[in-house]
């Protein structure tokens, strides 16, 4: 992102927030009283009061500059309130960037956006917000309060503060590419220690440490060189403070003879002081100290928070920017098929294997998978054998270390739309408004009537109506992980994808909560995958995916069942009743339902009453014996 467009943002960003800008200069106001009290109050005193021999008047001047130091102090601590109000929901968009950056790209630098670079945002904006709105306001009221007393005041404290100032704005870009360059380097460091302490022991036992010490030694090199260069730049601050600040005293005191003969009062010139040395001196040193460092490190940040980088699946194929709606996209059905071949494939996996670490045992080992448009997808399988994993693969945010992992875009499917959505177990909600939070995944704001829509169909209305609707405020603290999971399906629901995984997102919902989302998911459109741990899911979905390491088994529910000794025994232990009824000749040896067919060989086994009761002859269809046992 240019630096004209972290500028836009910013303005954009303010705008949105009028009240609270508007609420922040009104505070800002009153402080800017205090300053001009300051000097008028001192310059009336002495005046009017002990130099015309009326201590009473000059002390009750000095009273009322006294009563604005207390106004300003109220003011000021009003101001930090405002500020609050534009820093928070600041850094939650931030983060909310980064992460989305992180899913998506899997960015390799976003534990140093997330961990310091965002709090460097956040801190840098505040200081930023403070220190130019406190120099902006005093100024205002120092230079009005040296027209008062005398206009040939302004002459001598006009020309130098503005020169500071100005050679001050010249060296701000500069220092804004240095701090990049800083930020960069650091960035590339981090990344470099990421890569570098997991593999420590093989680096070891590969005799490598010098390579890799070498090149951690250069990145070290890189970001104290980006250091140095920043430092450097700084001095020129100094002369900005020395002569926009200092100088005005000096002049001040050098003309004085000048100035009393062309009529300023003594109390006039003791006023003039007072403004410079009490109220511009401190207020443009914060200004350029706090803008200098803070102002040119926030446009850095910025604009690493948020490149315009565009978006990549899986397969490299960049994604362009998201295109402005004025009414919802629906999902693309899938086009027909010719005759006689395939609908054509939404996640294609090819031998795909991956593993956690190069000595591990690989969680999913040589997969093929094919998921056609419009697929409901059950997938199931023993806890830990990989089922979170596969969709991590198809949402990418991991990489197959073995074979590959295709996501298609939709036939019909409009630029700016993102492939995929993938609900964690653990759905993430943001402090923020319930319409915020529900349109994270939309380009535009969502029109409240498709709110409300997609609530009503996967059961959110009820907690939406209790939360005082789409306005009301979010705090993530006081749901239920039930709560959170019905606004991250809602959400969900409203994206622009054609693919969703839901990896046992529903799992904190009663059965028919959750059937009601997942229908209003299979109403929705588009290609469905769900990580199942009921029965009932597996039972809705058109196709149903059976993992058990290198075993794997896809087909529908009865044809499983027919099939499938494991899916099977998850049938079973779903629903905590006996197996259906097989046929005989089942290939697993174990039979439901024992017939005149049975084997007597004694490898069979008949599945009949409950576990461990005797079986007798007298139990077989056929009324013999089995074998003499």
């Amino acid at each position: 992102m240019s630096g004209d467009g972290v500028y836009r943002r910013g303005f954009r960003f303010l705008r949105t927030r009028r009240r609270v800008v508007a609420r922040l200069a009104a505070w800002s106001v009153l402080e800017s009283g205090q300053t001009f009290l300051t000097g008028y109050a001192l310059a009336r005193a002495v005046d009017a009061g002990f130099l015309a021999g009326r201590a009473t008047v000059g002390l009750s001047w000095l009273g009322a500059a006294a009563i604005a130091v207390v106004a300003g102090a109220y003011g000021t601590g009003r101001v930090y309130a405002a500020v609050a109000a534009l820093v928070e929901p600041l850094r939650d968009r931030l983060v909310r960037d980064v992460v989305d950056r992180g899913v998506r790209d899997a960015d390799r630098g976003a534990l140093s956006r997330l961990t310091q670079q965002v709090e460097i945002a956040r801190d840098t904006f505040a200081g930023v917000v403070m220190v130019s709105r406190s120099f902006v306001f005093t100024a205002a009221g120092a230079l009005v309060g040296l027209f008062s007393l005398a206009p040939l005041l302004l002459l001598v404290v006009g020309p130098p503060l503005a020169a500071g100032v100005a050679l001050f704005a010249l060296t701000l870009r500069p220092l804004t590419h240095r701090q990049e360059a800083f930020l960069v380097a650091d960035e590339e460091l981090a990344s470099q220690l990421g890569a570098v302490c997991p593999g420590l022991r093989d680096i070891t036992a590969a005799g490598a440490e010098e390579q890799v010490a070498a090149a951690v030694r250069e990145r070290i090199g890189a970001e104290q060189r980006a250091a140095r260069s920043l430092a450097r730049w700084g001095v020129l601050r100094v002369v900005a403070l020395t002569v926009g600040g200092q100088l005005p005293i000096v002049l001040l005191l050098a003309t004085a003879p000048w100035l009393l003969a062309h009529g300023v009062t003594a109390g006039a010139l003791v006023g003039a002081l007072a403004y410079v040395g009490q109220s511009l001196l401190p207020a443009l040193q914060n200004l350029i100290h706090g803008l200098g460092t803070s102002g040119s490190r926030l446009a850095v940040v910025l604009r690493r928070l948020s490149p315009d980088t565009p978006d990549t699946d899986t397969t490299g194929t960049p994604e362009p920017p998201p295109t402005s709606r004025s009414v919802p996209a629906p999902v693309p059905a899938p086009a027909p098929a010719p005759t006689g071949s395939a609908p054509p494939a939404a996640v294609t996996l090819s031998h795909v294997t991956f593993a956690y670490g190069p000595a591990s045992e690989p969680v999913i080992e040589d997969l093929d998978l094919t998921v056609p448009h419009g697929t409901h997808l059950a997938v199931v399988g023993p806890s830990g054998i990989g089922k979170s994993t596969l969709t991590a693969l198809m949402a990418g945010l991991l990489q197959p270390t073995g074979g590959s992992v295709r996501v298609r875009r939709a036939p019909g499917a409009r630029p700016g739309e993102h492939h995929r959505v993938l609900i964690p177990q653990e759905a993430y909600v943001y402090t923020g408004t319930l319409a915020e939070n529900l349109g994270h995944l939309r380009p535009d704001p969502v029109p409240e009537a498709e709110l409300l829509a997609a609530a009503d169909a996967v059961g959110l209305t009820a907690l939406l109506d209790r939360l005082g609707g789409p306005t009301a405020e979010v705090a993530p603290a006081t749901l239920s992980a039930g709560e959170r999971q019905l606004i991250a399906l809602a959400r969900a629901h409203l994206a622009y994808t054609p693919l969703v995984l839901l990896d046992e997102a529903t799992c904190h919902l009663d059965p028919a909560a959750e059937a009601r989302a997942e229908r209003a998911f299979a109403r929705r459109g588009g290609t469905l995958v769900v990580v199942a741990h009921r029965v009932s899911s597996a039972l809705r979905a058109d196709r149903v995916l059976v993992m058990d390491g290198r075993r794997t088994a896809y087909g529908s529910h009865a044809e499983l069942l027919d099939r499938s000794p494991l899916y099977r025994d998850l049938v079973g232990a779903w629903s905590g009743a006996s197996q259906p009824s097989l046929t005989l000749g089942d290939p697993d040896g174990v039979d439901a339902v024992a017939g005149p067919g049975l084997s007597r060989d004694g490898r069979h086994v008949v599945a009949y009453g409950p576990v461990g009761q005797m079986e007798t002859a007298r139990d077989l269809r056929d009324g013999g014996p089995v074998g003499g046992e």
